[in-house]
């Protein structure tokens, strides 16, 4: 199933729906609905199992409308924490893998489908860039989940890009901290989330990013240098994980570019969906456009895989 918040038409009311082949399915009748979209959602996440044969009934019989007379919100807007994966991608001539680690993203930076990245209007950071990511959504409440059991605290995949503001080659701006993840509009998540019966194996899905069309990343998950039940397993040691919660597994660097004033960008992740938004810099500055960390990842043609053979999968 792909669960979604949307708008009807002109409305500003944010309803709980399904994405179908058929077009958008109102399942608000369906699902107890909270005080905010963010409530809404959490609860079918934390309610799911017992209102499956009612939302599996809806998806296939349910009124339908077509998806281009809805507005698509993040399915997640104001998530209780945001996760993200420090590197984790085996790149280039890579051999051995980095320690995982983590650092948390500001939840406030979440932004959905057709929404507007806006870099914020200072000139210190040398560079504003993409990073193209699949996100776990949590089923929660999730302490010491052994990397065994990792499905229990999985509900379901969304995508995710980490915008983030960088000083010189990767470092993020202002060294030793990562405010430069956080602005506001820096974590667009949609367009909707996969459950995870929808996704059998994450670590094999093809993630692409376009910026005006140009192709940049362009990687499988299968290259995660820590797999998910490892992030899973790592996430919850160090805290509970609430339902709803997301971990943001990591990017491929090698398909890293800017972002500036006036460009689309469109992030696809198989089996969950695609979406594009737009960028706006107030300032209106200019980098060179293209790939920075090498032209491998954005061969059409196929995805090429650093993973070293007989590399752990654990």
């Amino acid at each position: 199933m792909k669960l979604v918040l949307f708008r009807p038409g002109s409305s500003n009311e944010i309803l709980p729906g399904l994405m179908t082949e058929r077009g958008v399915v109102n399942i608000a009748r369906t699902v107890k609905t909270g005080y905010t979209p963010e409530l809404t959602m959490e609860g079918i996440i934390d309610d799911f199992e017992r209102i499956r044969p009612a939302l599996e009934e809806a998806a296939a019989r349910g009124e339908a409308v077509p998806l281009e007379s809805v507005r698509l919100m993040p399915p997640l807007p104001r998530p209780g924490k945001i996760l993200g994966c420090i590197g984790n991608y085996w790149e280039h001539a890579q051999r051995e893998p980095r320690p995982l680690n983590m650092f948390m993203k500001n939840p406030d930076a979440v932004v959905g489908p057709g929404d507007t990245i806006v870099l914020p209007e200072f000139t210190e950071p040398w560079i504003f860039m993409h990073e193209a990511e699949l996100a776990i959504v949590i089923k929660g409440p999730a302490k010491r989940v052994s990397r065994d059991n990792w499905r229990s605290a999985v509900f379901g995949y969304t995508c995710l890009i980490d915008v983030s503001a960088r000083g010189e080659g990767r470092m993020t701006w202002k060294k030793g901290s990562w405010l430069g993840k956080s602005f506001d509009t820096f974590a667009p998540i949609g367009p909707c989330i996969a459950t995870a019966d929808e996704i059998p194996e994450p670590n094999d899905l093809h993630v692409r990013f376009w910026n005006n069309g140009e192709l940049r990343h362009n990687y499988n998950t299968d290259d995660m240098e820590h797999r998910v039940p490892e992030l899973v397993e790592f996430a919850s040691t160090v805290m509970t994980l609430r339902s709803g919660d997301l971990i943001a597994c990591g990017t491929n660097h090698e398909g890293l570019g800017a972002l500036q004033d006036g460009e689309t960008v469109e992030i696809e992740i198989q089996r969950i969906g695609r979406m594009s938004l737009k960028v706006c810099d107030p300032l209106k500055r200019k980098w060179e456009r293209g790939v920075y960390m090498g032209a491998d990842s954005t061969n059409p043609e196929a995805v090429k895989r650093h993973r070293p053979q007989g590399a752990a999968k654990g």
